[in-house]
């Protein structure tokens, strides 16, 4: 099993390269700057475009390569569990407008295909939550009566397409999946003939808001705009303190052409078995089909994802014989603590900024909403769902102060526990993998490459400090607070943190610490 540790690239990003960018290289004045180039940010960009405004998107890496290009690239409006406890924390009303908002993105989705002729594979497939364990029936049989008050096809079903019984699941018909880095690839180029722009390696590191507002950026251009979108997936400025309202989560994914098995002609997902996401994807001119497996997820810096990887190839290949597992990845998400993503102005004293986060692993069709409830937002159209997705809402903050209260404290416990730990050493490393070190009373966050020489940056993440940890199938430093992510030389590879780790000399080789300390 040792072939599924190694980390490809995404199959979505390995499948559709896409035309360079260039970088942001002179002062820009825009009616709207987008920061983030996912689908959250191109949605809104070409919502925005299309309404006439004039609109620059702003990138850290490469469009549609960062969460949106790793995503399984499932379009529903079925959340796993959610509309059972919508209806029970949000009322009907609140459970009927969450189910309205994602069904008429995927109908968005699905108009922009047909207009602008997009090849992604776009394909019509009925969506299944599913249990095996028959305690847990009574908990699906509730969603889906709350999924069909709430206004959706939902029914409860124990027929699945799936090669194994199981105790029953939702069914959600009519949603949809396709291949999400075609459609961004159409969708940008459309944004460009409309007159938008895009700039990649473009880091946006500080914002200053007013009428208007500038953003300034890691290289130095200042980019001025009336109103400013922080469309990054998880926030990169702290003034809402949202931070406080997210829990990152990473998840593990393996996909390869199925063998001679029956496609099971559907999206399923259970919260069973540390969740097991399955669907398939057109592959080849020849007919046959791709399994995508997502599930063993985990919080940033914690764990050993190199065991996820085995443990969801070996369920891959034990409910799939003859399947060649031959791209492995991972992907990111953020919940909110309490549900619902986080959607409009950034803050109470916002008055030209926006945000949008906290997708709870359903980034494709909540970026897709998320674009056209910020264009509303900007161009001053009502929204039914506004106050549903509001970031300054403050009854379910209050509703979910517990949930609120234990990502918190899971965040301090890192902070203060993780410093604790007794320090690694250097000398023990074998090419490729990297440990936390004490050098004159600081942490040293050390990789040894596969040459053999030893590489150091400072331990401490530049978000609020905690200190990272080591993804030994991924090779990267990952802040287990808040879900930052850093290459092995210290370069930014995800926010919130914008500032690279400061680079070390290894002054101490061997790892051992001075007599006393």
């Amino acid at each position: 099993m040792r072939e599924q540790r190694k980390v490809t690239d995404s199959y979505w990003l390995h499948t559709a390269p896409g035309p360079d960018h260039p970088a942001l290289d002179a002062d820009l004045e825009v009616d709207v700057a987008v920061v983030g180039a996912g689908i959250a940010g191109l949605s809104t960009a070409h919502a925005l475009a299309r309404a006439g405004r004039r609109v620059a998107v702003l990138e850290a890496g490469r469009a549609a390569a960062g969460v949106t290009g790793h995503t399984t690239a499932k379009l529903t409006a079925q959340h796993t569990l959610v509309y059972d406890r919508l209806r029970r924390t949000r009322g009907p009303d609140g459970a009927r407008l969450y189910a309205r908002s994602q069904s008429e993105a995927i109908e968005h989705a699905a108009e922009l295909v047909a207009e602008l002729d997009i090849d992604c594979e776009w394909e019509t497939r009925d969506a299944y939550t599913y249990v095996r364990d028959p305690s847990r029936v009574a908990e699906v049989r509730a969603e889906a009566q709350a999924a069909r008050q709430a206004g959706l096809p939902a029914s409860f079903t124990t027929e699945t397409g799936l090669p194994f019984p199981v105790a029953g699941a939702v069914r959600v018909t009519g949603q949809a999946q396709f291949h999400p880095v075609r459609y961004l690839r159409a969708l940008t180029a459309d944004l460009l003939r409309l007159g938008g722009r895009v700039y990649e390696h473009t880091r946006v590191t500080g914002l200053t808001e007013g009428e208007p507002c500038r953003l300034t950026t890691e290289a130095g251009p200042v980019v001025t705009a009336r109103n400013v979108v922080i469309a990054t997936h998880y926030p990169v400025f702290d003034r809402a303190l949202l931070f406080a309202r997210l829990s990152p989560r990473r998840e593990l994914v393996v996909a390869g052409p199925l063998g001679d098995g029956p496609d099971p002609e559907g999206m399923y997902i259970t919260p069973d078995e540390n969740t097991r996401s399955v669907r398939t994807a057109p592959y080849g001119p020849d007919g046959r089909r791709l399994l995508v497996v997502t599930g063993e997820h985990f919080t940033p810096g914690t764990g050993d994802p190199r065991a996820g990887f085995d443990r969801l190839a070996a369920w891959a290949q034990t409910h799939f014989p003859g399947v060649t597992l031959d791209h492995a990845w991972a992907t990111q998400d953020n919940e909110s603590t309490d549900t619902v993503p986080l959607v409009g102005l950034f803050h109470p004293a916002a008055r030209h900024t926006y945000v949008a986060t906290g997708f709870g692993g359903w980034g494709l069709s909540n970026g897709i909403m998320a674009g056209l409830l910020l264009t509303a937002l900007i161009t001053g159209r009502d929204c039914l769902w506004r106050e549903l997705y509001d970031p300054r809402r403050l009854k379910s903050v209050v509703r979910e102060a517990p949930s609120l209260l234990k990502t918190q404290a899971e965040v301090a416990r890192h902070f203060v526990g993780d410093r604790l730990r007794p320090p690694g050493s250097a000398a023990d490393l074998a090419p490729g993998d990297g440990t936390l070190v004490r050098s004159g009373g600081e942490r040293l966050a050390v990789y040894r490459d596969e040459e053999g020489a030893l590489h150091a940056v400072s331990a401490r993440c530049t978000h609020l400090g905690c200190l990272v940890s080591f993804n030994r199938a991924e090779r990267a430093w990952e802040c287990p607070c808040h879900g930052s992510r850093f290459a092995v030389d210290g370069s930014v590879l995800q926010g919130p943190a914008v500032k690279p780790l400061e680079r070390r000399e290894p002054d101490r080789p061997a790892g051992s610490d001075p007599p006393g300390e």
